[in-house]
């Protein structure tokens, strides 16, 4: 039987993806993205001070944080007020890897760039979303930095150095496929997260599998899977974002 997937996707679609910037009046940058039912609110605030280990420096740091609100999921989720859960905590370091892996830290001082990623609607793929949608933040954050007069170097370049974009892939009755949604996910035989660059750099991969090994074969299928879709992804960020450049 043939596999039937949401919306009558092909194993290589993606569900809708939407990307609203500017979605915030009082953030440095601002974004609602949306794969699917999936909606992922990303807010970047610019504090004019550097984390403790890097001051005196001269440099910059990026940081992401991350929550589900309490009925993003069809089951009340507790807020998380003492401290944040193991989840919660991992896919924060992860949201602020990928972030610092194609941002440049140095030129313009030392300031924090921190985006939260809140998830008001779970359907699958909330952490690539939240990537997604944070790398827009930060290049709006970084534009409202030089608008502003904000920038200590004036002959720094435009300080990202290629687009940035997540999906997530995986097995599911056999079949590899993109951008699982919730009931996908909850039934796969492997889950996989891939972050990308536009020019195909693979900034981290998170895969494991579920009921048995997958072959080498079936991880060159979801990677090629993942990789056009993060092109695609990453299309969308370029049409709002334009070129990487002040």
């Amino acid at each position: 039987m043939a596999l039937q997937r949401s919306e009558a996707r092909n194993p290589s679609d993606t569900r809708v993806i939407e990307i609203k910037p500017n979605y915030y009046d009082y953030a440095e940058g601002s974004c609602l993205v949306r794969f699917g039912r999936t909606e992922v609110l990303c807010v970047a605030t610019v504090d004019d001070s550097a984390p403790p280990h890097l001051r005196g420096k001269g440099q910059g740091w990026v940081t992401g944080e991350y929550s589900m609100l309490p009925r993003s999921s069809p089951e009340r989720i507790r807020r998380e007020r003492d401290r944040v859960g193991g989840r919660t905590h991992e896919i924060q370091r992860l949201i602020g890897r990928a972030l610092r892996s194609v941002v440049k830290l140095q030129g313009w001082g030392e300031k924090t760039i921190t985006v939260d990623c809140d998830v008001l609607r779970a359907d699958g793929g909330t952490r690539t979303a939240s990537i997604t949608g944070a790398f827009v933040a930060t290049a709006l954050a970084f534009r409202f930095l030089k608008k502003n007069n904000r920038i200590v170097d004036p002959h720094l370049a435009f300080p990202l150095r290629d687009y940035l974009a997540a999906i997530s892939v995986g097995i599911v009755d056999g079949t590899p496929v993109c951008d699982l949604d919730y009931k996908e996910d909850s039934r796969a035989e492997t889950d996989m997260n891939l972050v990308m660059t536009a020019g195909g750099g693979i900034v981290e991969v998170q895969g494991t599998a579920e009921k048995e090994p997958f072959s080498a074969e079936q991880f060159e299928a979801m990677l090629g899977l993942g990789r056009q879709a993060c092109q695609k992804i990453a299309g969308i960020q370029k049409s709002i974002l334009g070129p990487l450049q002040w």
